[in-house]
């Protein structure tokens, strides 16, 4: 069976969702340079930690991954989306597709809030939700071959499932990493793995849960069957008790049972009104 490959020169034919994100992204980019120097688009549409938890600027988390801090910043995430996102649009439908772009966006910036909260620096990008598109991508076209081109010139091919594994193992501990030393390298890495697990859990998730689920029943079941076991084992233990005492009753009479024995009887007479 051939493996199909895509190449980093070529790339997919755009889907409509796709093809509107990366307009609205370019958009909005020409709109931060041509107001540069007044910063009022970053200074209320970034996603700032402390107008979030103090301001309550929860449309930062959103807006912010519409923002770019420079043109390469801005070219390579409309590229990684452009090469990923049009299949995974084709598999998932436009308004899920655009759903799932927004949630794994959001999604990052609360991980990056959560680890980063008295952090003073904005987090702007669509890295986010671009992550959650390379791991949606992994997850629906496993084996597929993609061709890099190292340095941009020495080719690489790598399946779909190991680079999405390898761009999430970086992020993970260059994450780690900032948050022992403190440093701020202007990279969000956190955002990232927030991004690519929401992704995962987005797509993987109900399976993930419904397993959990099906074994948690089936656990609950066994106790329930073995308690079953237990309470017949001990029925018939009784039952087998009472009449070797109504045996007992006919050889010798119920006058010459023990105070013991006649509780028994009482106890199982009981027990039996009950039932009935």
């Amino acid at each position: 069976m051939n493996t199909q490959r895509i190449y980093s020169g070529f790339g997919p034919v755009l889907s409509p969702m796709v093809r509107t994100l990366l307009l609205i992204n370019g958009a909005v980019y020409l709109l931060q340079v041509l107001t540069s120097g007044q910063g009022l688009i970053e200074g209320r549409l970034a996603l700032w930690p402390d107008q979030v938890f103090h301001d309550g600027a929860l449309w930062q988390l959103i807006t912010y991954m519409f923002l770019h801090g420079s043109l390469l910043h801005l070219l390579f995430n409309l590229f990684t989306l452009w090469m990923f996102g049009s299949d995974v649009e084709r598999s998932l439908g436009e308004k899920r597709f655009l759903g799932f772009y927004l949630i794994t966006g959001i999604c990052a910036a609360l991980f990056h809030l959560f680890f980063n909260a008295q952090s003073t620096n904005p987090v702007l990008g669509a890295s986010g939700a671009i992550y959650g598109v390379l791991v949606a991508f992994a997850l629906l076209y496993p084996e597929r071959e993609i061709t890099l081109l190292l340095f941009f010139i020495l080719p690489v091919h790598l399946k779909a499932k190991y680079l999405a594994a390898i761009f999430m193992a970086i992020s993970l501990i260059a994450g780690i990493q900032s948050q022992i030393t403190g440093a701020a390298e202007g990279v969000a890495h956190l955002a990232h793995l927030g991004g690519g697990l929401a992704g995962l859990l987005l797509l993987r998730g109900g399976a993930v849960v419904h397993a959990f689920l099906f074994e948690h029943r089936k656990r609950r079941q066994w106790r329930r069957m073995g308690k079953q076991k237990q309470r017949e084992k001990h029925l018939t233990a009784q039952r087998r008790q009472v009449d070797e005492l109504l045996d007992k009753i006919n050889q010798v009479g119920y006058a010459n049972l023990t105070e013991e024995e006649k509780s028994i009887l009482k106890k199982a007479a009981e027990r039996l009104s009950n039932d009935t």
